[in-house]
């Protein structure tokens, strides 16, 4: 297949190109690094040259945090939805969104918001659709993974209230995999949760990956929720992850029953390995460094 891949060069989008390169697809990447600014693209004219003898679309732009020049409703929702008119237009029917965990009836971050507005809008076009909304992902390469080491090899852990706001951790593996399957699958117009099969509340994340560093348990500091996320708002200009907004998501993080899309994957989801999101982490920082 000749596939369109937006947000070719984050995580997401070099795990998808690598596998399916593999795969023998031709894939079309769509990225800044790759020549081609996406914030330029908002009408469905302006996509339609892309999307020349294109079979399929994998959307996968997304940030976690906004700068002047990138903005979330910009980025997940304007430019997806021109995209999506295009490729019905241009007769592109399998089109694969990535989404998030919380882009739902209950969304309230401006992340969460601009993200079901795409998908929304996806979800009323004749299209062949897939709407994947993935937990909390780790792997290689993932600079959120990179953060969490960090932040668990510190003297002491700091959490927002309790620690104890739970996470279902999913591997990049399955996330590729998933993308995989959705290529082929006959019954479309599906939106499928990802999600691991364990659940941890932050803190226990935390000390497991502390664990798998060879670290003992570390002492917890519990920080009132107004402390959090002016912590949060100081630390945002040493690293973008570290912002308020994201402490709020961390605060109200969505678990997700993944029964039907391990059923629509073949097989279990992969297992919480700490050891192998040590080594992930530990990459994806070295990875950091030699790109500075």
């Amino acid at each position: 297949m000749k596939i369109l891949l937006t947000g070719a060069s984050g995580f997401i989008g070099r795990n998808l190109m690598a596998a399916l390169s593999r795969d023998a697809h031709q894939v079309i990447p769509v990225s800044r690094r790759h020549g081609t600014d996406v914030t330029g693209l908002q009408t469905a004219d302006a996509w339609l040259p892309q999307l020349d003898a294109i079979d399929a679309v994998i959307n996968a732009v997304g940030i976690i945090g906004e700068t002047r020049a990138q903005r979330f409703d910009t980025l997940h929702a304007v430019v997806p939805r021109a995209l999506f008119d295009a490729c019905q237009r241009a007769g592109v029917t399998r089109v694969i969104q990535i989404s998030a965990l919380g882009a739902d009836e209950t969304a309230f971050s401006a992340y969460h918001l601009s993200k079901k507005a795409a998908d929304d809008h996806l979800r009323r076009l004749d299209l062949d659709w897939f709407i994947v909304r993935p937990s909390i992902i780790y792997g290689r390469g993932g600079a959120s993974a990179a953060l969490f080491q960090r932040l668990a090899r510190l003297p002491v852990i700091g959490v927002v209230g309790d620690g104890g706001q739970p996470l279902q951790p999913v591997h990049i593996a399955d996330v590729v995999a998933t993308v995989r399957r959705c290529l082929t699958a006959a019954r479309t117009r599906q939106t499928l949760d990802l999600a691991g099969n364990q659940t941890f509340g932050y803190v226990d994340w935390l000390q497991h990956l502390r664990l798998a560093q060879g670290l003992g348990p570390a002492p917890v500091l519990k920080m009132p929720i107004w402390l959090a996320l002016a912590g949060a708002w100081l630390g945002q200009s040493f690293n973008p992850l570290l912002r308020p907004a994201n402490i709020r998501m961390l605060l109200y993080s969505r678990t997700a029953n993944s029964a039907a899309w391990q059923e629509f994957l073949g097989r279990k989801a992969l297992d919480f390995r700490p050891a192998l999101i040590a080594a992930d982490a530990l990459q994806a920082e070295a990875n950091i460094r030699s790109a500075a």
